[in-house]
């Protein structure tokens, strides 16, 4: 039988983490306390406790105590987003969300992988782009390296495994358009 993968041959790329082990360690921290202890009113809070940690946050922000945020640093959010329960964050690679964007309750946007192809099972990062006015519907899971076009709407339990075009209403897995999204 031959090896798919040996996880003694994996090494962590040099500043893959973006900070020092002490510094994730005490968001980690913070994180599991400050920040998910808060009142659910207290969004400021949340803001400054990100911004502290390196994230650009814009104003009028609401993030809800129970969303998880791997790597602050690697976060930038627009103006009046809004940051749902027990949304996922997994910020390997950098993720910028634009202005007035919903991601809803249990959404998980990752940024990272393993590649299978390698022995080594090799660790990567690509970042998340996602335009201004997206609404990312309940437990929507989006892939490494995806971008969102502008006002982009993806129906709950989408799967995004690829760009997805501005303007449109999208859903499925994998998550394809469906029609136009249109405002009345």
């Amino acid at each position: 039988m031959s090896d798919f993968q040996r996880l003694d041959l994996f090494r962590l790329p040099s500043h893959f983490r973006g900070r020092s082990a002490a510094i994730v360690q005490l968001w980690w921290l913070v994180q599991s306390t400050l920040f998910a202890w808060s009142p659910q009113f207290l969004y400021g809070w949340r803001r400054f406790l990100l911004r502290l940690f390196g994230a650009k946050i814009g104003k009028k922000v609401l993030i809800r105590p129970s969303a998880r945020i791997t790597y602050p640093w690697k976060l930038s959010v627009g103006d009046y987003s809004w940051i749902g329960d027990n949304v996922e964050l997994y910020t390997l690679g950098e993720i910028e969300i634009g202005a007035h964007v919903v991601i809803s309750q249990r959404s998980y946007l990752c940024t990272g992988s393993h590649d299978f192809t390698k022995i080594s099972f090799d660790i990567y990062a690509r970042p998340i782009v996602v335009h201004d006015q997206v609404w990312i519907a309940s437990d929507v899971f989006v892939m490494p390296g995806v971008s969102i076009g502008l006002g982009c709407v993806v129906g709950g339990r989408s799967t995004v495994f690829q760009d997805l075009p501005a303007g449109k209403i999208c859903f499925g897995n994998p998550a394809t358009p469906v029609k136009d999204r249109t405002i009345k």
